[in-house]
């Protein structure tokens, strides 16, 4: 049986066809869907791998998530003192406190050098 085509008189089309054909649809359609689910595991996968992206835990996606300071949720998820994250990056500790607290925006050269010490990407660090 070929599927039948038919249209409604609101100009709708239709299509009537064997419930075996729908069926062999159906599976097509969730193999392609789990195909296309397989490759997105492995592209997001492979950027986790080669250190792209990060998973951040629970709890410091939520801090930020809050409006929490990302800075600081991070270094201190890092298990770092605002003096140890300073001298890292050859900055001082009140720099680090002012970027903490918001009452400066950093330099992207300061920013940039926090994020690798801190094994983020830099946009993460800054303010939306």
């Amino acid at each position: 049986m070929k599927p039948q085509f038919i249209k409604t008189e609101g100009g709708e089309e239709l299509v009537v066809l064997p419930r075996n054909t729908y069926d062999e649809l159906v599976a097509r359609a969730g193999i392609d869907e789990d195909a296309g689910t397989a490759r997105i595991v492995d592209r997001s996968n492979a950027a986790l791998a080669s250190g792209n992206e990060i998973v951040l835990p629970a709890e410091v996606a939520e801090a930020i998530a809050r409006g929490e300071n990302p800075i600081k949720v991070i270094r201190e998820w890092r298990g770092l003192t605002q003096a140890q994250l300073a001298r890292r990056n050859r900055l001082t500790q009140g720099y680090i406190s002012q970027l903490e607290a918001g009452s400066s925006g950093g330099s992207p050269r300061a920013l940039k050098a926090i994020a690798n010490i801190l094994r983020v990407p830099v946009d993460l660090l800054m303010a939306d």
